[in-house]
């Protein structure tokens, strides 16, 4: 069987790289864009270092900016709405995973209107056209969604979050510049670089993983290892390499698939709007000891990437806890609590590790999984 690999077609990465949006639009020939950006991005002014650039080489746009943390159908329907009338050619999403998944159901939806239900996207959508060309600019350093194939939209309706794996969805270029990830405050830092950190350890070990993503991800967690305790406190050098690692790792699993993690994770944000990010975090020093027995030698390579010593040379039930425990400590040490206890209801339990079964990443989880084993991993978190 072939493997195969989707990846943008153009990428721009350092400070100043937002720069280059200007050109690409130009050299493509686009006439207007749709700004995608949360509000609180344009409230305090993040939005504004793209349109003022827009502003200076006489860009026309619109900016667009009814987008919710983990985005609904809704939301993505009056999106739909808005950029049809609009009359641009081109978005600009600019924010988190928000920001990024709705533009992504924005462009594959006006493009191929068969889909305007939104439902009908969930899985491998058999989608014919690419959606509206996306220019990407994250100002988060985890969902890696730039780079990626996948977006995920809520179903308040029916409690839960659907995942979105289309080849038509990739941004045409990416822009990832630390400079728009400065005002990210300690705990969102935390968060969303533990969930690039969950995105590069799940598509380590999951099913589908091979030699070609495996040297993204190993790649990606020995750079989040050492550079997201600096970037929770602001340090620049921690920043750009945060940026970096997170798109790293976003190469990979969008490629391979991720696991039980995620599974769970977006059970927990479609029932209590726990953000993502936290939910991965706080889900994956569990989820690694459940699979830890069927990684073979791989908890090998994540203990010394965090620089455990004698990695290679303890037993390696040893070094399999150890790489449990530096996962562990590198949570703590940014400030995620590892505990559901306050989160989770105990009578929301079955239905919570039900809906986690049927989630689309938990075919990529490297160890058979039940509703009863995902059951015992919420209720030891709510201790």
């Amino acid at each position: 069987m072939a493997n195969r690999f989707v990846l943008n077609e153009t990428s721009y990465h350092g400070a100043g790289a937002i720069k280059e949006i200007v050109t690409e639009f130009n050299a493509r020939g686009f006439k207007k864009a749709f700004v995608a950006s949360d509000p609180d991005l344009v409230k305090f002014g993040v939005t504004a270092k793209v349109t003022d650039l827009l502003d200076a080489a006489g860009i026309a746009y619109e900016v667009y900016s009814n987008i919710q943390p983990n985005p609904t159908i809704e939301n993505v329907q009056t999106g739909v709405k808005a950029f049809a009338e609009s009359g641009a050619d081109v978005i600009i999403a600019i924010g988190g995973g928000s920001s990024m998944d709705t533009s992504k159901a924005i462009g594959i939806i006006n493009t191929n209107p068969d889909f305007a239900d939104v439902r009908s996207l969930e899985g491998v959508a058999p989608t014919k056209n690419p959606c509206t060309p996306i220019f990407a600019v994250p100002t988060t350093a985890g969902t890696a969604a730039e780079v990626t194939i996948n977006y995920v939209i809520t179903d308040p309706e029916n409690k839960r979050k659907f995942v979105c794996v289309d080849v038509h969805d990739i941004p045409v270029v990416a822009f990832v510049d630390p400079e728009m990830m400065n005002s990210m405050p300690k705990g969102l830092t935390a968060a969303t670089g533990m969930d690039a950190l969950t995105h590069a350890i799940e598509g380590y070990i999951t099913a589908g993983a091979w030699e070609l993503s495996d040297m993204f991800h190993i790649k990606a967690i020995r750079m989040i290892a050492k550079a997201l305790r600096g970037a929770v406190e602001n340090d620049p050098k921690g920043r750009e390499d945060m940026a970096l690692a997170q798109y790293i790792a976003g190469m990979g699993f969008s490629n391979v698939g991720l696991g039980v993690d995620h599974s769970m994770a977006h059970t927990l944000s479609a029932y209590y709007g726990m953000p993502h990010g936290k939910a991965c975090a706080t889900l994956l020093p569990t989820v690694m000891a459940y699979n830890a027995p069927v990684t073979g030698e791989k908890y090998r390579d994540i203990a010394d990437a965090f620089g455990v010593e004698g990695a290679y040379t303890m037993p390696l039930e040893e070094a399999r806890e150890a790489a449990v425990a530096a996962v562990k400590k590198l949570g703590e040490d940014v400030g995620i609590v590892m505990s559901l206890k306050d989160v989770v209801p105990m009578e929301d339990v079955d239905a919570l590790s039900a809906d986690a079964l049927k989630d689309a990443c938990t075919p990529g989880n490297p160890r058979p999984v039940t509703v009863e084993d995902i059951k015992e991993m919420f209720l030891s978190l709510m201790k």
